[in-house]
């Protein structure tokens, strides 16, 4: 049965070192909860201490309505995933995951009814007799996976698990997991630092910084309408450039020096005129222009073909280098080709240059 998770002020010391120095989280009973972050950010540490492997030196974590602080990991009903598949190599695939049901000595028939159910749904039932080292890290992977689920945990703790999977792997992986979790409804705690596997899989993402929640937020929540400057170059590709805010006939907009003046009327009115701000506009916000006056300028210095888009390159006059994704369907541009960009005014995002903070109209 899925629970809810409370995370009360925790803090995270080792010495003198505080790496979690005061967070909290309320995570939804059967959700998809995701920790993102670069290495060194805490997440894993945070993980660790919901698991009960890290101690807790100040707030608590509760389980429902029950603190959990000082109870041992084998009471707290968690399945855990690794990075590094923690397989048991001299076990059979059957063997491994029938190892957590053996010891809560379940009978006979019902651990080989669950565990014939699980490997079937991750795919590597036929494989049930085989040993770990005659496996592929994709299929030791769903082994880890099966063994987490089958015990029926009331929490699925994921720490890095396709780190090291190939592309393709990873895929087919994320699609595995996120199948099980909306099947099974157990609630999930997933670090990555995987842009892409937080924002496909994920019900709710935490973006952290230094052990500091930066926003906690649906995918296209963090995506579109980012708190912060860290989230918004962290989250996908970002060109980041630099402003004033300006009035303009009573519309808040960024005055970009030699690239324009535009009017932003997601800007919110309180907005202190003459403030120093960063604009935050993605690769694939720009488009090329046909106009030659109040538009982003630059020289084409690379192309890159993705398949379903163009991927450009331009230097700008003061050699900053900016990125535009386009559709392979539209006219095409050429390496060495001065061109004039344009934007979205509704859908670009505004920070304070100063605090780093949004300047957006709250939705």
């Amino acid at each position: 049965m899925s629970i809810s998770i409370k995370i009360d002020h925790v803090v995270k010391r080792y010495g003198d070192n505080t790496v979690i120095p005061d967070l909290s989280l309320d995570i939804k009973k059967g959700e998809f909860f995701t920790l993102l972050g670069s290495s060194g950010c805490g997440k894993t540490t945070l993980l660790r201490m919901i698991a009960g492997f890290n101690t807790i030196e100040g707030g608590d974590i509760y389980f429902d309505d029950k603190r959990i602080n000082d109870v041992p990991i084998y009471k707290r009903n968690i399945g855990m995933v690794f990075q590094n598949y923690a397989v048991f190599p001299h076990m059979t695939v059957y063997e491994n995951v029938a190892y957590g049901l053996k010891q809560r000595k379940l009978p006979k028939e019902e651990i080989d009814k669950k565990v014939m159910d699980i490997l079937d749904q991750v795919q590597i039932a036929n494989l049930k007799d085989r040993l770990p080292s005659d496996m592929s890290g994709g299929q030791q992977q769903r082994i880890a996976l099966a063994r987490a689920i089958v015990i029926d945990p009331g929490v699925l703790l994921f720490d890095e698990p396709l780190s090291n999977l190939d592309a393709k792997l990873r895929v087919e992986m994320r699609l595995a997991i996120k199948h099980l979790q909306n099947t099974k409804k157990i609630t999930t705690i997933y670090v990555t630092h995987d842009q892409t596997e937080a924002l496909s899989m994920s019900d709710r993402i935490a973006i952290m910084k230094h052990g500091v929640i930066q926003q906690v937020g649906t995918a296209i929540e963090v995506y579109r309408t980012p708190r912060n400057l860290f989230v918004a170059t962290f989250i996908g590709l970002s060109n980041v450039f630099n402003g004033k805010i300006v009035n303009t006939s009573g519309v808040m907009g960024v005055d970009m020096g030699a690239d324009g003046i535009y009017a932003l009327p997601n800007i919110d009115d309180k907005t202190k005129v003459g403030l120093p701000v960063k604009i935050v506009i993605r690769p694939n916000e720009l488009t090329f222009s046909q106009r030659t006056t109040n538009t982003i300028r630059g020289e084409i210095v690379e192309k890159i073909f993705l398949g379903t888009e163009m991927q450009y390159t331009l230097k700008m006059a003061d050699n900053q280098l900016i990125e535009v994704h386009n559709d392979i369907a539209l006219p095409l541009h050429e390496v060495g080709e001065h061109v004039h960009l344009d934007f979205n005014h509704d859908i670009i995002n505004v920070f304070d240059a100063n605090t780093e903070l949004s300047v957006m109209k709250k939705a």
